[in-house]
């Protein structure tokens, strides 16, 4: 249904799961977990696995804070795509890499929930993809220290909002791990 024409394939979208960002991060090993199988399920099935990597200060290209977590290995010829920004597309070639691929729906996973990941399916949203966040493949760390509420309630609130965005010609909506389809 995603307003891209054209544009029938599925992407699972992997963000920032490196070692600076998900390291303390809220049931990390869990969500990590989840995304292996779906990263996994999406090598069998042959859908575009496409990861997203994050720049800062804090995390210098090269550093062991700036790699992807040892539980998670990009293989060739999966597109990396680098960015500075919170939203995937802003500043990246991500837009281009998903049209070479003819994708018009994203799987969107990683961290951080109240950062990166809402920023991109709401980037994605509005240029035209079909966004299915995973619900249980998504994670934050713990803010309060600075007003934010707890992670587990961060996490429940996108994915409670997120599954009732709706716009013309596009779906958004939130799927668990095992209930993942690539098919659509």
């Amino acid at each position: 249904m995603t307003t891209l024409h054209d544009r029938p394939n599925t992407a699972l979208v992997v963000i920032d799961v490196q070692n600076g960002v998900v390291g303390e991060a809220y049931r990390r090993n869990a969500v990590v977990a989840n995304i292996s199988t779906l990263v996994e399920k999406a090598r069998d099935e042959g859908v575009t696995i496409v990861w997203v990597q994050h720049s800062s200060e804090e995390m210098e290209p090269g550093s062991e804070a700036w790699q992807y977590v040892s539980e998670l290995a990009r293989h060739e010829p999966e597109p990396l795509v680098h960015k500075q920004y919170g939203n995937s597309f802003e500043g990246t070639d991500l837009a281009d890499v998903l049209a070479d691929a003819g994708v018009g729906r994203l799987i969107v996973t990683g961290a951080e929930t109240d950062a990166c990941i809402r920023s991109t399916i709401h980037g994605a949203f509005t240029r035209g993809f079909d966004v299915i966040l995973v619900g249980d493949a998504h994670t934050t760390n713990d803010l309060t220290a600075w007003g934010a509420p707890p992670p587990e309630v961060t996490i429940a609130h996108i994915n409670l909002y997120w599954q009732y965005q709706d716009a013309p010609g596009r779906i958004a909506s939130v799927s668990q791990t095992k209930d993942v389809s690539f098919s659509g």
